[in-house]
């Protein structure tokens, strides 16, 4: 039985997200080198921080078949619905402590649900059995914003929770670590931000194009369910 919310139609290779796209040109330079979402981040205090107007520039730039996915924290059910509807997302990241009521109606209003949960802080993996038909981003906390800021972990030691639940890997991923990670993981997808950067906000298109050269040159002993359609 396939776990909530994954598709049953199998890849060899992890999906993959690029999150903290803040510009036009680098959604899609991310999409013609081959990422199945990008995230927008709607969190204020963030350095790749995006208001509507340029969200919406961003998302109605990009193919259908490219997931826009809008980054919240502790946002209510009514701001996030007014930045979907104007921005044009097709899926909202929950990365503070919301609950799984938002995230039913949410669910309920269409749009795919991503919660993410850590390793060494609350929300934990335990919280997983509450949401239902909700795809996990796992991390580890550390630094002062919510997320992995870049930090390296113990990517194995979720490869079980992975097993019950669709789950996208991210913390501290980059060109040279990320087969290493995925081969320990077994995730659906991976996230990432920092990892292909040369700037907070900006896009390295070099390091984009390692990234998934790495991601796909790995070896995998199991197919996958697609997280992103």
């Amino acid at each position: 039985m396939s776990a909530p919310g994954w598709s049953t139609t199998a890849v060899s290779a992890p999906q993959v997200k690029i999150c903290g796209i803040t510009v036009v040109e680098d959604g899609l330079a991310c999409a013609s080198l081959g990422a199945d979402a990008v995230g927008l981040v709607f969190y204020p205090k963030s350095p790749r921080y995006v208001d509507a107007n340029r969200a919406a520039d961003i998302c109605f730039s990009l193919r259908a078949d490219v997931a826009k996915i809008g980054v919240f924290v502790n946002e209510t059910f009514d701001d996030i619905m007014g930045k979907v509807q104007s921005c044009g997302l097709t899926g909202v990241q929950l990365h503070g402590k919301e609950s799984p009521g938002l995230a039913r109606r949410l669910r309920e209003a269409g749009l795919m649900v991503i919660k993410a949960l850590y390793t060494n802080k609350s929300p934990g993996l335990d919280q997983a059995q509450h949401f239902t038909d909700t795809t996990f981003l796992v991390e580890c906390a550390g630094g002062g914003l919510p997320g992995g800021n870049a930090l390296l972990w113990d990517w194995g030691s979720v490869k079980d929770f992975g097993e019950h639940y669709p789950m996208i890997l991210a913390g501290g991923l980059s060109p040279e670590n990320v087969a290493e990670a995925v081969a320990a993981a077994k995730p659906g997808a991976v996230d990432v931000s920092s990892g292909v950067e040369s700037a907070p906000g900006k896009k390295d298109y070099h390091k984009i194009r390692e990234f998934i050269h790495a991601l796909h040159s790995q070896s995998c002993t199991q197919n996958m369910g697609r997280i992103f359609g």
